[in-house]
């Protein structure tokens, strides 16, 4: 894991907000200034509350939003700022899972259309007897039957339904994939079988992972390294045993205390995190978790902390990180 895949450089993704008639435009900064790098077969997990701007960013690196400012480098590639007709040979190398494993997928199409229609239009088999061998041959690495190609999605259960969308991402063999929360919507039970088939096709193809959820307990089951995202920054990034083991900055601090214990011995007393999440519009100056930080001082008001190095290969955005 030493050669880089992707390289993020201060993205930012901003989105116009409608004001009245005398008002200045607003800016909702869903991505605001997000920098890391990634490696080729690892996995990255993107944690944080809901709306801090993990799917956006996601979808940003692999160009289905337009970056507001920032550079994105794919395998040595500075693909930040491609036209539409030069994407179109990304695709085959960038892929998407989504979080929703039904409408993510078209009801009027069966398995064997959703599957096989990127290998149609990007050229690489024509309709016949390979066509049809690829398209059964892909379904079954994502551990479906080959009878299922003539079925459509409603007759699916959830878990089957993500195969087929992991299934439909891997179809071109792309190198990198994002996976938008692809767990979140399903049962436990699915979630633990679709997490081990994700590892296995990871190991068996060479996959990097971009894995975005809101679970701390799934991202550290399939990730190397983990970010943690607050209103649109990365606040966090480190090994993923060093971040449960040793989180640095306030906030991981409280998301790792919320996660659930089996055992009541070792349940801890926690205190919920004070205040509400400021808005992506009206950012706070300073440390935009200085509004809900319990060790605020005067210079987190004021001054945007660095997104460093505080022990090796642990980067963290607060002031005090390391002292608290």
């Amino acid at each position: 894991m030493h050669d880089k895949i992707l390289e993020v450089k201060n993205v930012k993704k901003y989105f116009p907000v409608k004001a009245g008639a005398f008002r200045q435009p607003l800016q909702l900064k869903a991505v605001d200034d997000v920098s890391f790098d990634m490696y080729k077969g690892e996995t990255i997990g993107l944690v944080g509350e809901s709306g801090c701007g993990k799917s956006t960013l996601g979808r940003t690196i692999v160009r289905l939003y337009e970056p507001t400012a920032g550079e994105i480098i794919f395998k040595g590639r500075n693909i930040s700022k491609l036209k539409r007709s030069e994407l179109k040979p990304l695709r085959k190398e960038m892929q998407l899972i989504f979080q929703d494993p039904y409408s993510s997928l078209n009801p009027r199409m069966n398995v064997n259309s959703i599957v096989g229609e990127a290998l149609l239009a990007h050229n690489l088999v024509e309709k016949g007897q390979d066509y049809e061998d690829r398209v059964i041959q892909i379904i079954e690495k994502c551990g479906l039957a080959s009878y299922h190609v003539n079925r459509y999605p409603h007759q699916f259960s959830g878990g089957q339904r993500q195969r087929i969308g992991i299934a439909r991402a891997l179809a071109l063999n792309p190198e990198f994939m994002v996976a938008d929360e692809p767990v979140s919507a399903l049962d436990v039970s699915i979630q633990s079988q679709i997490l081990n088939l994700m590892n296995d096709l990871k190991h068996e193809m060479g996959l990097s992972y971009l894995f975005i959820s809101h679970d701390l307990s799934v991202v550290k089951h399939i990730s190397d390294r983990i970010g943690v995202m607050y209103l649109g920054s990365l606040i966090e990034l480190t090994d993923k045993e060093i971040l449960y083991r040793r989180p640095l900055h306030p906030y991981t601090q409280a998301l790792i205390a919320a996660i659930p214990e089996a055992d009541p011995k070792k349940r801890k007393t926690m205190e919920a995190i004070k205040g509400e999440i400021p808005s992506n519009v009206n950012v706070p100056t300073g440390c935009k978790f200085h509004t809900r930080c319990p060790y605020v001082k005067d210079i987190c008001k004021e001054i945007v902390p660095e997104f460093r190095e505080i022990e090796k290969n642990h980067l963290v955005a607060c002031h005090f990180a390391g002292e608290i």
